[in-house]
């Protein structure tokens, strides 16, 4: 066994790989980016080497840099995690002529597996079913377009390489046909640096089922049974669950059999995962979709219902040993869920978030389990995968697992920008959810339809109040921030989002310490009091109590099992948004400008597409919100912040002003790619 490995990742999966490295007495070697210098994982190891600054493509995915890092620490061998170089072939490659044994299977499984085109043609042969479509290299548009009839609509475009939704696109019609592929293209090359794609019937109500696999390199191949990853949006697993509630006991022995004859048409080594697309009108069809040649984000719930720690295996596998486990000795027991945290807004279409975490409350119990690198103060950048956490819960059943994660998303919170966890606790709810009765378009269709706990006036008073006082009055008079000025204070007007879209304006008057709050009716005398986490807040002498994470752009609060999540509401430069006649369009997130579609002094049409911003892999297209001439204030690579002005549309025929802003009301709108 090794003596010493290097985790070639980031964040909770190099935590997690730290935890398993440390229980099997192995010394562990974290690398990081200059974003990185104060992260968990690096606090975690035994040592840590610094790999170059925040892009990835100077810091993870630099293949020497690792290379470099394993050598100067005497590492034998490197565990790429998930994601980065975990399924790049080439960093095999040079791990082995490096003497470093890779913890994952050898280049050429890679290189097969990889592209999915080449994978297609593998799995075929071994009578693995795969769905129709059209799968060869070097497809330019104009063959794929000219196929696509032969395919049919609807149909799914899929980058040859990669994996994680990245460049999917599903195409309703022909018409959206040659911008999805343009899109598809740009995504796959920034994605995993080749732009090759193909096209595949898109199954209706498809139910996306994978299977784990272990295999050795004494040609011993066995299956740990299939998780159910069907709640997705945009192609991106949301929640995974062991076993699938769909399959039945014979289905599972034949899909369990196909994975492991997907592992043997390449020589499997390791822990991998084949995906299937199942019809949920079908379930006793399957089709193969991929191989995922690397540990899975949803591992975990493999591990609660089988008892067995993959990453002990793929440890035991990379070092020689033959596998002990036999595919009698793989039993289910009981089911497990886990729920992906990202920093992402859902009332905002899923737009990636990001900033500084101010406090972050895990939740803990039986049955519970969380895979974090969050903490206090940690800075999660738009240069990484927006995902932040895993929650992962067992039960006895799938109605207790489900129970359970309920209720540990309800003592979950973090606190300095958005997430989805109040979105997840709310799905976990919808009734397909709980009867099991799932497909990959379930969160798109129902997504208007889930309904979040119901927010009263007092909820958004409690939270302004709770805001206020936490923003402090430090500084002198001339930085406060309770209203303070000659003669009588002016009143905080603090503008309001919740989790579910709902706003809400509070007004506030008075210092800090003395607070009112002024509505229609009257002035109400307020009080704040807090114990750490525990708060109380009196308004008008009615007092209420729960707990809550609170900072001064945001207030998490749990109240009767019910996590409520209320922040700031920003404005365009301050400027209320009911009010604001400024014709701008913003950035909708924290990102880089990859496009520009229009020019300085461009006549624009309404709904035309004027620039792209890439955050976290994800484009989002800024459109006109009518038509005029275009006056652009950001350009190609430029890094913008979220509600940062990126274009000027002056109306046609409209009246300006002094400032050269339109006197109109806007409502800017992008549309995601």
């Amino acid at each position: 066994m090794f003596s010493t490995v290097l985790i070639a990742n980031r964040g909770e999966i190099a935590c997690r790989i730290i935890r398993t490295l440390r229980s099997m007495g192995i010394r562990s070697v974290a690398v990081y980016s200059d974003a990185d210098a104060g992260a968990r994982h690096v606090q975690l190891a035994d040592t840590a080497v610094r790999l170059g600054p925040a892009p990835a493509a100077q810091s993870y995915l630099d293949v020497d840099a690792v290379l470099a890092a394993a050598r100067s620490t005497g590492a034998e061998a490197i565990h790429p995690g998930y994601g980065f170089l975990a399924e790049n072939a080439a960093f095999a490659r040079a791990c082995e002529e490096a003497g470093i044994v890779f913890i994952g299977p050898s280049a050429g499984a890679i290189q097969v597996m990889g592209d999915k085109i080449t994978a297609k043609h593998a799995v075929e042969a071994r009578g693995v079913p795969t769905v129709p479509g059209i799968a060869r290299p070097e497809l330019t548009n104009e063959e794929l377009a000219a196929a696509a009839d032969d395919v049919g609509y609807p149909l799914l475009i899929k980058p040859s390489a990669g994996g994680g939704g990245k460049g999917m696109h599903v195409v309703e019609s022909e018409d959206r046909l040659a911008s999805s592929l343009d899109a598809a293209r740009r995504e796959a090359a920034a994605s995993f640096g080749d732009d090759t794609l193909f096209l595949e019937r898109y199954v209706t109500t498809p139910r996306h089922i994978e299977v784990q696999v272990l295999a050795d390199a004494h040609g011993n191949v066995i299956h740990l049974g299939e998780r159910e990853c069907s709640l997705q949006r945009r192609h991106q697993k949301v929640i995974e669950e062991a076993p699938s509630p769909l399959l039945d006991e014979a289905t599972r022995a034949r899909i369990g059999q196909a994975a492991c004859d997907t592992a043997r048409s390449v020589d499997y080594r390791g822990a991998g995962t084949v995906e299937f697309i199942v019809p949920a009108d079908s379930p006793d069809e399957f089709f193969f979709m991929e191989m995922n040649t690397r540990l899975q984000v949803e591992h975990p719930v493999t591990e609660e219902v089988t008892g067995v720690d993959l990453v002990e295996q793929q440890l035991r596998i990379a070092a020689g040993e033959v596998l002990e486990l036999a595919q009698e000795d793989i039993v289910l027991d009981g089911h497990s869920i886990e729920a992906r945290v990202y920093a992402e807004d859902p009332a905002a279409g899923f737009l990636p978030t990001g900033g500084t975490v101010e406090h972050v409350r895990h939740p803990a119990g039986a049955g519970v389990r969380v895979d974090t690198a969050l903490e206090d103060g940690l800075v999660v950048s738009v240069d990484y995968d927006p995902m932040l956490a895993k929650v992962i819960t067992w039960g006895r059943d799938r109605e207790e697992a489900r129970r359970r994660m309920v209720a540990a998303l309800g003592d979950t919170a973090v606190v300095g920008f958005t997430t989805n966890v109040e979105f997840l606790r709310a799905l976990l709810e919808l009734p397909d959810v709980v009867a099991g009765t799932l497909d990959t378009g379930l969160i798109a269709r129902e997504l208007d339809g889930i309904s979040f706990a119901a927010l009263a006036d007092r909820d958004f008073q409690e939270a302004a109040l709770l805001m206020d006082a936490a923003r402090g009055t430090g500084g002198g008079p001339w930085r406060r921030r309770d209203g303070w000025r000659l003669g009588a204070p002016a009143h905080r007007q603090v503008r309001l989002v919740a989790g579910d879209g709902t706003r809400h304006t509070v007004r506030l008057a008075g210092p800090v310490a003395e607070p009112v709050v002024v509505t229609d009716d009257g002035v109400l005398a307020a009080q704040v009091r807090r114990h750490g986490h525990w708060a109380t807040v009196t308004i008008d002498g009615v007092g209420r109590g729960f707990t809550a994470v609170v900072g001064p752009e945001g207030v998490q609060l749990t109240r009767d099992g019910a996590l409520f999540d209320i922040r700031r509401e920003r404005a365009d430069h301050g400027v209320d948004a009911e009010t604001s006649a400024d014709p701008t369009l913003v950035s909708p997130m924290p990102g880089t400008v990859l496009l520009t579609h229009a020019a300085d002094g461009d006549a624009v049409a309404e709904g035309d597409p004027i620039l792209v911003v890439e955050a976290m892999k994800m484009e989002h297209v800024i459109r006109s919100t009518v038509a005029g001439t275009v006056t652009l204030h950001a350009a190609v690579g430029d890094a913008v912040a979220r509600d940062q002005v990126l274009a000027v549309i002056v109306p046609d025929g409209g009246r300006q002003d002094a400032d050269g802003q339109e006197a109109q009301n806007q409502d800017q709108e992008g549309t995601a790619a």
